[in-house]
């Protein structure tokens, strides 16, 4: 998930959370207003009925005035509000004045009432004051809030996480610039583009600042690892090949006898044999340094027939029956030396590895929209452990065969180079496959 869009999310789950916390706190609130306003509403009416009360009123209220069980009630036509005026006896430490939320019945209706109780003595009489305010509209007006806010919140929600979005989107706009044209197109240093990116972020132009020091110091390092190939393939080089010109002229010595003559073609050999990993070595490091052009107009089919052409001697000699199943004239640019190469190692390394009386496949074909070519073989093949480091350098597959152990590996560089995928599929005893996948086709 790109950082845009984690910043975004990150942002709208702070929001959801501090609506989340609204939603839960904001109806308290509005309970706790609303409540008060109803306190001061009952005490009002509390006030002015003890004002004008008397002894008369009360007579008229209870009509028993020795009945210490009878009240007196009256109520709104809605039953939004009551009072109610009863003889109780005021119990020691008892709070003269208090509010409470109670259910009452009134007329078989029963509802939900803000109710203050107030406790007096009149001529010598205990009284109990109850006046009631019904709960029902602030309930109703507790679930219009909540209701209302959380479209509210959802709306700006959504609003600020688009803005977020586009927000972050312009913030980050040269943090991407720099990632493609700084690193993601770059594959060689000196195709570096040190141009400015104009950014309205400090952190941003230093960080375009600090690639353009770190593409320098690479550069400087790559020009220096060139400098230093080439001066392997002379400073080696040139002395191998002095020494087999002196051992080649030493062999023309008729002096010799048999036994000296076998150990001069033995450090011949040697010499050859280091010649060809010293120079395999070097072909790595040109191809992993991007030394190669890659501008060729290349014709895989042609390139398997010539090869098939080269190596016929070698398979005849073992019996091994080639078959040649291209089909498609696939036309790819890159360097066509380094393809060959490429293809020679798959085929030569299919040989070598082979059966007597074996047989090897090469064939081509489009596969989700990608042109592949696979070298497909009936030999020795080769389990997990092994599969997992036949492209290393310097491993072998069976220690019975000749070799440096360096041609799967050339053959990674170069696909790497031309951006080319190696897939592997073997069975021990049943053979190995190799396929190569070309990433467009024309």
């Amino acid at each position: 998930m790109k950082i845009k869009h984690q910043l975004a999310i990150f942002n709208a789950m702070t929001r959801l959370l501090v609506i989340l916390i609204l939603w839960l706190m904001l109806p308290i609130l509005v309970e706790n207003v609303v409540y008060h306003h109803i306190n001061n509403s009952l005490l009002e009416k509390k006030k002015k009925f003890i004002e004008h009360l008397n002894q008369e009123e009360i007579n008229d209220f209870i009509e028993n005035p020795d009945d210490s069980t009878q009240t007196f009630s009256e109520f709104s036509t809605l039953h939004s509000e009551f009072l109610v005026l009863s003889r109780v006896p005021i119990k020691p430490h008892q709070k003269k004045t208090t509010f409470t939320n109670e259910y009452r019945k009134i007329e078989n209706e029963e509802s939900e009432y803000r109710i203050l109780q107030h406790h007096f003595t009149y001529e010598g009489e205990d009284y109990q004051l109850e006046i009631g305010s019904s709960l029902s509209e602030v309930n109703d007006l507790t679930f219009v809030i909540r209701l209302f806010i959380i479209i509210v919140f959802v709306v700006i929600l959504l609003m600020t996480f688009l803005a977020d979005t586009f927000y972050i989107e312009y913030l980050l706009k040269p943090f991407y610039k720099i990632i493609d044209t700084k690193i993601r197109r770059v594959n060689e240093p000196e195709a570096f583009d040190h141009t400015p990116i104009k950014a309205a972020s400090r952190d941003f132009r230093e960080l375009d600042f600090v690639l353009n020091q770190m593409m320098d110091r690479i550069a400087e390092v790559f020009k220096k690892e060139k400098q230093f190939i080439s001066n392997v393939s002379h400073e080696l080089l040139t002395p191998i090949a002095l020494l087999k010109n002196k051992l080649e002229n030493l062999l023309q010595n008729e002096s010799l006898d048999d036994n000296a003559v076998d150990k001069i073609a033995g450090s011949l050999k040697t010499l050859d044999m280091l010649k060809k990993i010293i120079n395999n070595l070097l072909l790595i490091s040109r191809i992993d340094n991007n030394q190669y052009e890659a501008n060729e107009e290349i014709n895989l089919r042609e390139i398997v027939s010539d090869l098939q052409e080269d190596l016929q001697d070698r398979m005849d000699d073992r019996e091994i029956q080639f078959e040649n199943k291209m089909e498609n004239s696939f036309i790819f640019t890159g360097n066509k030396t380094l393809i060959h190469i490429l293809i020679y190692n798959l085929v030569t390394n299919a040989i070598k590895y082979n059966k007597p009386q074996g047989k090897i496949i090469v064939e081509d074909g489009f596969a989700e929209n990608h042109y592949f070519i696979s070298v497909k073989d009936s030999g020795i093949g080769m389990d997990e452990s092994q599969l997992e480091k036949i492209f290393s350098r310097f491993t072998r597959i069976s220690s019975d065969q000749e070799g440096q152990g360096l041609g799967l590996a050339i053959a990674k560089s170069i696909a790497s180079f031309h951006h080319i995928e190696i897939t592997v599929e073997s069975a021990v005893r049943e053979g190995t496959s190799f396929r190569l996948w070309f990433q467009n086709h024309n």
